[in-house]
């Protein structure tokens, strides 16, 4: 099934793409050699999945898989949560929604709240009071007009009114206002006393929303968390790594999460080697960093890690899926502006993913690197018409 199901691959590629199997092109001594080559527009490569990556160098050695998942960041995910009783009055946004940090995302209609906000305001009235009356008796007791009784009783009078705002400042900031909102209260009006914004903490998208409008919140039994927000531009790997393994693993050290087919692997860094085992399957958890500004990796998606143990560093490097082999030679197909060029290079090392190119290739030219096959194939069939 599996031959059938490529030759009819070939066939489908072979008839959507005309192929020029020889073109002749001088050489550096000015004599002409036949170079293969598959010619092919930019729709056409791009119906035929063909990854294009540069060559580049990289580090060759022993490596081991490990399985693991992709989880959240932990530094990257927030919950808007409420500190009160109340009920959901506003919100403002939806499942999927984007947010910016500090952004309004609800609005709760709470007693609790306008009764801390009506003691702060009653507390700021009182204390502005009496810190007039304690400078007038400071002036009036430095002139010897007042006594230092009723001066002392002043000073004391306007302490306490200083304790009273502070305590009630204090129950505003266990609500979540901010010392910007504390300040425009006596402002605002009287009758938004008792409603309490609900801002992002982070930038992100809403990954969850637990509640509807009218919703009881904050009380014993009922939802206190109103929206999960994650920022997916990082992600985590976790991965399960046995204990033979580990002595080679440290954190800081670079690893590879493949794409899966047709995918350009990921680059990861260890951030975390857990000094405990699962109970259960007896292996360490690795946490590795990945930067996901593309959005390729979904939480909850099942993976493999890379994990390099005995590095050599090579000049070239190119995946192994990019290479083919083309009457005894070795080849990669090389982007040109008509399409590929089968290209014969030399091979040194390899590990079980990369092979170093030791001559055929230099760094900064783009290769296929996947469904290479198709275009040997293609190569194939171009050079049997050319030959007929």
């Amino acid at each position: 099934m599996i031959r059938i199901w490529l030759l009819a691959a070939v066939l489908t590629l072979g008839a959507a793409f005309p192929l020029a199997a020889h073109d002749e092109k001088p050489d550096a001594d000015g004599e002409k050699h036949d170079e293969l080559a598959v010619k092919l527009t930019e729709k056409q490569v791009d119906a035929g999945k063909f990854v294009i990556s540069e060559v580049q160098g990289g580090l060759l050695g022993k490596r081991i898989t490990v399985p693991g998942s992709i989880v959240p960041s932990g530094d990257h995910i927030a919950r808007v949560a409420v500190r009160l009783l109340g009920t959901v009055a506003e919100l403002r946004k939806r499942l999927g929604d984007t947010v910016q940090a500090g952004e309004v995302v609800a609005v709760i209609e709470s007693r609790e709240v306008a009764d801390a906000k009506s003691e702060y305001l009653a507390a700021r009235l009182v204390f502005d009071l009496q810190q007039t009356l304690f400078n007038r008796s400071t002036k009036l007791f430095e002139g010897n007009v007042l006594s230092e009784n009723d001066f002392l009783r002043a000073r004391t009078t306007f302490a306490d009114a200083r304790v009273k705002i502070e305590i009630a400042r204090q129950k505003l900031f266990a609500l979540s206002l901010t010392a910007e909102q504390i300040e425009a209260l006596p402002q605002q009006p009287v009758e938004t006393l008792r409603l309490q914004e609900l801002r992002a903490p982070i930038a992100g998208r809403v990954a969850e929303r637990r509640v509807e409008l009218g919703s009881l919140v904050g009380r014993e039994g009922q939802e206190s968390e109103l929206f999960v927000i994650v920022n997916l531009g990082v992600v985590w790997a976790d991965l399960a790594v046995p204990p033979s393994e580990l002595a080679s693993i440290h954190e800081g050290q670079p690893i590879t999460i493949p794409a899966g087919t047709g995918g350009e692997p990921s680059s990861a860094k260890i951030m975390f080697v857990s000094p405990l085992l699962d109970k259960d399957t007896r292996a360490a958890r690795v946490v590795a960093s990945v930067d996901n500004a593309a959005l390729k990796w979904r939480p909850g998606s099942f993976i493999t890690g890379d994990i390099p143990t005995d590095a050599t560093p090579a000049a070239l490097v190119v995946p192994k899926t990019a290479l083919q082999y083309l009457k005894g030679d070795t080849v990669v197909f090389v982007r040109t502006a008509d399409g590929f060029e089968a290209r014969k290079v030399s091979i040194g090392g390899q590990d079980g993913r990369l092979a170093e190119v030791t001559a055929g290739l230099t760094a900064g030219e783009r290769i296929a690197t996947t469904n290479t096959f198709t275009l040997k194939a293609d190569l194939g069939k171009a050079e049997a018409e050319h030959e007929d």
